[in-house]
């Protein structure tokens, strides 16, 4: 069971790394190089990134589900301890519950990026660059994705106050 634990482990730390990663390299490599772009062919290219990223990151969501769930349980925590106090108001139950909570919000915010604000804005922007409507979805989609990084990098410090303890 040791080896299990450890493999899935690696694989959500893997997955996390994946995911924060390339979010960290849309945001700070590829968004502003794609700035000094004409607006058409940045929003296509940025289309296609992110359709591509997309999957890295539906996948990473789907690890980070899976073996979180497993890491928890391997650790003794089962669904009925979110219904007991103790486990509720300890710091190690809020700081679980916590990033639950910032994944639960992260995955909702992600869909709606993902599947609908994000291709709406590049598709304005590959069709009417610089029309108020390709702006306004532009912008939208950007402090999504910056909302997200926060909370990405706000579950990796939950995550490492989960295994070293709340300070």
């Amino acid at each position: 069971m040791r080896t299990l634990y450890l493999l899935s482990v690696w694989l959500h730390i893997l997955a996390a790394s994946a995911w924060v990663g390339g979010m960290l390299f849309l945001v700070f490599v590829v968004v502003p190089w794609l700035r000094s772009r004409d607006r058409a062919q940045a929003a296509a290219l940025l289309r296609e990134t992110g359709l591509r990223f997309r999957t890295v990151g539906w996948v990473a969501f789907g690890l980070l589900f899976v073996t979180g769930a497993f890491n928890l349980s391997v650790r003794g925590v089962t669904v009925t301890d979110f219904t007991r106090h103790a486990f509720v108001t300890s710091a190690f139950g809020v700081t679980v519950s916590a990033k639950l909570a910032c994944f639960g919000v992260l995955l909702a915010l992600s869909a709606v990026h993902d599947f609908f604000v994000g291709p709406q804005a590049t598709i304005a922007l590959e069709r009417e660059p610089g029309s108020p409507r390709a702006e306004r979805l532009r912008k939208t989609a950007s402090v999504m994705g910056r909302v997200s990084l926060v909370l990405a990098l706000l579950m990796v410090a939950l995550g490492v106050s989960i295994v070293r303890g709340v300070p």
